[in-house]
């Protein structure tokens, strides 16, 4: 089945699909390996690993069409890749859709925050008018080729608004074609709650360690009937602790004894890029009677 399919379906059962994301093509076959439905391409995760900085926008299309490429080639998961605001107006928006189905995506989250956007639970959030992002909407679902490809449409409108606002225009998104909606960080269950049941297309929480919104955990939220609980930055944030605490007692001790039980094994490493697959390669494109090179 093609990923996008396969995605439809999934998001068409309304079971609170956890999905993990993957700032890098390591995280995304962790989360394979681990035997997740689907994972999601983090603009943040890509922001804050690949660059170094926040997330505020300086991500561009380029960089995240080349990681959405990395990660397709690396898993066979339906993979969903947060496009920030599309990278521009409308017209920028087909380039964008453009790109990142070609990359592998199969779907595809836009939202409506001023260009450059910020962090969806950072202070100092603006977006533009509804009518504007309804055009990106209608631009996304033309771009795209495979019509089963997933358009996620977000609004960061709850900050700025109320959550009233904000969803009347996830319900306007719908109207124009958006397969899934995204109020993002709403800050208690009730908004969780009237979300789910105010807005007829399947729906999308994300639940940030340390920010807005709270986590009752897939089994609620599944009651609600989100499609998708996003956690898009749980492996990032649990390699850079671990980063953290191994490498200040390698500066400290100047040894890794006593946190080796922080780290992977050599073993598990080799597991993880599945270096045994590659083996199999060079064994069959081993040259008769010598070794390859």
């Amino acid at each position: 089945m093609r990923n996008t399919r396969a995605l439809k379906e999934l998001v068409g059962r309304r079971r609170a699909m956890t999905v993990p994301g993957a700032a890098n093509a390591m995280f995304a076959r962790v989360i394979e390996d681990l035997g997740f439905e689907a994972a999601y391409i983090t603009g943040a995760g890509i922001a804050n690993m690949t660059l170094g900085v926040p997330d505020i926008g300086l991500t561009t299309v380029t960089e995240l069409a080349a990681a959405t490429s990395a990660i397709a080639d690396a898993v066979s998961l339906p993979i969903i890749v947060d496009a920030d605001t599309g990278f521009g107006n409308a017209v920028n928006m087909v380039r964008t859709v453009r790109l990142l189905e070609r990359a592998g995506a199969a779907g595809i989250q836009i939202e409506d925050q001023v260009f450059p956007k910020k962090c969806g639970h950072f202070t100092g959030k603006a977006v533009i008018s509804a009518d504007e992002m309804i055009q990106k909407i209608k631009a996304a679902v033309d771009a795209r080729v495979d019509g089963d490809l997933q358009i996620i449409a977000r609004t960061d409108a709850r900050a700025i608004e109320g959550l009233d606002h904000a969803i009347e225009r996830a319900q306007a998104f719908v109207e124009v074609g958006a397969d899934l909606t995204f109020v993002e960080a709403p800050v208690s269950l009730e908004e969780l709650a009237r979300i789910a049941q105010e807005i007829p297309a399947p729906q999308v929480a994300n639940i940030v360690f340390g920010g807005k919104t709270p986590d009752p955990g897939r089994e609620q939220l599944a009651e609600m009937g989100f499609a998708i609980v996003l956690y898009a930055n749980a492996a990032l944030q649990a390699a850079l602790k671990a980063s953290y605490e191994v490498l200040r007692a390698l500066n400290a001790e100047g040894s890794l004894a006593s946190v080796a039980d922080r780290l992977a094994s050599f073993e598990e490493r080799q597991h993880a890029v599945a270096k045994h697959k590659w083996d199999e390669l060079e064994y069959r494109y081993r040259a008769a009677g010598g070794e390859i090179g």
